[in-house]
């Protein structure tokens, strides 16, 4: 991820938050176009410290009215009884209100994985970025086909096992191999974009072009004073 944001940033330059701190979470200040922004973007799972700091980041930017670019690429938040007992719960909540209550503007591009609780966490289209792009390389789903797969697996030996009877492995099979074509094919880039789950994909070298777009349009939009109506509208 350092790599795609020294291509996309004014001069190469990342101040980054945090280094040593939650290594597979990346935050860091940079600019585009002299938008100063801030950037979270992902290297692997979301761990405890990660979140912890993605939060701590967010709040921050919120302080010093900084837009935040979101560089989705996620297997999704770390399980297991490790993370569990670091708190991953406690703070993967914390970082999940603090997208939701952030008050700057917020820009997501998908880039590679957007899987689970993570493509929420990095604020995906529910939490309503401002802008929200993806690129052709990305994978939008719960989890990955071969882990869906595994899991129903394991269920139907189980169920088997419980009911006294030895598993149908080659029913399961053929299943977990539907699992996986079905899941290979529904969470495409195209899948995704083709039921309005961004706002579009782009080419991975427009990127800085993208979002340059979108930071002067944000800042255009600030400057304006509205006059929204409060009444119905009467013309039919």
């Amino acid at each position: 991820m350092r790599q795609v944001i020294a291509r996309v940033v004014d001069g190469s330059q990342f101040l980054e938050f945090k280094a040593g701190f939650g290594v597979a979470t990346l935050c860091g200040h940079a600019s585009i176009g002299g938008h100063e922004i801030g950037i979270i973007g992902n290297n692997g799972p979301i761990d405890s410290a990660g979140a912890n700091k993605a939060a701590h980041f967010i709040l921050s930017c919120c302080q010093s009215g900084t837009p935040i670019v979101f560089l989705q690429n996620t297997t999704g938040f770390m399980v297991g009884t490790d993370a569990e007992a670091s708190g991953i719960v406690k703070h993967g909540s914390k970082l999940i209100q603090a997208v939701t209550n952030a008050t700057v503007p917020k820009l997501t591009i998908q880039m590679g994985g957007a899987f689970g609780a993570g493509a929420y966490a990095m604020c995906g289209r529910a939490f309503d970025p401002s802008f929200i792009f993806s690129w052709p390389t990305n994978r939008l789903a719960v989890m990955g086909g071969e882990q869906a797969a595994k899991v129903m697996t394991i269920v139907a030996e189980d169920s088997a096992r419980a009911r006294n009877t030895e598993p149908d492995y080659p029913k399961m099979e053929a299943r977990a191999s539907a699992i996986r074509a079905s899941y290979d094919h529904e969470s495409t880039a195209l899948f995704a974009t083709a039921r309005l789950w961004d706002d579009g994909i782009i080419d991975p070298r427009d990127t800085r072009a993208v979002l340059l777009h979108c930071l002067e349009t944000i800042a255009l939009g600030q400057e304006r004073t509205l006059n929204p109506s409060t009444f119905g509208t009467a013309r039919y």
